[in-house]
């Protein structure tokens, strides 16, 4: 499932590197610890590797 906005993809990507040793944990909030705690890494991938261009910064709910 793609990303739909910029901001969900950036805090994909901060999720996957947490998952992956590149980055602590207790660095993530919001978005991205909420994503941490309820995706796999797969998961975590295809949000973040979505295609940026034409994308909102935010998208509301």
């Amino acid at each position: 499932m793609p990303a739909k906005s910029k901001a969900q993809q950036k805090a994909a990507g901060m999720a996957l590197a947490a998952k992956r040793g590149e980055m602590r944990v207790s660095e993530l909030q919001g978005a991205a610890k909420e994503m941490y705690e309820t995706m796999d890494e797969d998961e975590l991938r295809d949000f973040a590797e979505t295609k940026h261009a034409n994308k909102p910064e935010h998208v509301d709910n």
